[in-house]
């Protein structure tokens, strides 16, 4: 296992990516990253989960309260929401693979300590994680990408990406795969589950567009 480093080069999990490794050997060694800070206060790394020859990746921002005790990405409330969605808008939902740009939960602690909230990782955070990111959809090839959420499109589209704007539009999405020179995955870009149950009185209405813009990925699906 790579040590983990100090200083401005803190911020960096390539070092603890194996070279040529399979998708358990990745989530092996993601368990001892350090390539940032945020290992510390989390319970584990949550890796990617899903079927390995996925014909479409769902990146959210980062592991939750409940996927971080549990150690899996998507088993609270955003992920039952986002589950249904995907199943609404037509995609088979065991021919998916849930991940997110970060791969451990950021909180800030209230209540005397016992209640973990949510914090958005930064962009320095995020782009520490990319290299486990790359290396998943490398691996996994898939025929779609969809982005759910901020974080997650500027991990792989840039820190100008807006969901207001680019959400719901085929895109090309990033270049690599396990075939060189073949097509690269579409990718679409829509909110966050999560937004679905902030939502409350347009609860509905927020619903229907994520599903709206996941019907426009199951339309790419060759």
């Amino acid at each position: 296992m790579a040590e983990a480093v100090t200083g401005p080069e803190a911020y960096d999990a390539g070092p603890y990516v194996p070279q040529r490794a399979g998708l358990e050997e990745l989530r092996e060694a993601a368990a001892g990253c350090r390539g940032c800070p945020l290992y510390g206060p989390a319970t584990r790394t949550v890796f990617g989960s899903g079927d390995a020859s996925a014909r479409v990746v769902l990146i959210g921002e980062q592991p939750g309260d409940q996927e971080d005790r549990r150690g899996l990405p998507f088993v609270g409330p955003a992920g039952r929401v986002l589950m249904r969605a995907v199943d609404e808008a037509g995609i088979d939902p065991t021919e998916t693979y849930v991940t997110n740009a970060v791969k451990h939960f950021k909180f800030a602690l209230t209540g005397r300590g016992k209640r973990r909230i949510h914090k958005p990782p930064s962009l320095r955070e995020t782009a520490a994680c990319k290299p486990w990111l790359d290396a998943e959809l490398t691996l996994l090839d898939p025929e779609v990408v969809v982005t759910l959420g901020a974080t997650a499109g500027k991990a792989l589209l840039g820190s100008g990406f807006r969901v207001t704007r680019e959400r719901g539009v085929p895109m090309a999405g990033p270049p690599g795969g396990a075939a060189p020179g073949g097509p690269g995955p579409v990718l679409v870009a829509t909110i966050h589950p999560s937004a679905v149950l902030r939502a409350e009185d347009e609860r509905e209405r927020v619903y229907a567009g994520l599903v709206a813009d996941l019907r426009v990925a199951a339309g790419a699906l060759r």
